[in-house]
């Protein structure tokens, strides 16, 4: 995908796929330092890669305007 972790990767695949909605969920809950059960094995900075990973393709949606956002 976007990074060269496969870690990272996997979790922005497993994400990513259950949509829109849950996408903006998990950035919220990241950035609030929440743990999420699919990043659960990541470190710190990988969760901050994460996060970051994620903010960028929901600005692709925002710009497209092919995604609901709530919130």
């Amino acid at each position: 995908m976007i990074t060269n972790d496969k870690d990272i990767d996997s979790c922005l695949e497993q994400i990513c796929e259950q949509g829109c909605q849950t996408v903006n969920q998990v950035i919220q809950q990241l950035e609030q330092c929440q743990t999420i059960d699919v990043a659960r094995h990541l470190e710190s900075v990988q969760q901050k890669i994460l996060l970051q990973e994620l903010k960028k393709i929901m600005a692709v949606y925002a710009e497209t305007h092919s995604c609901e956002f709530s919130g």
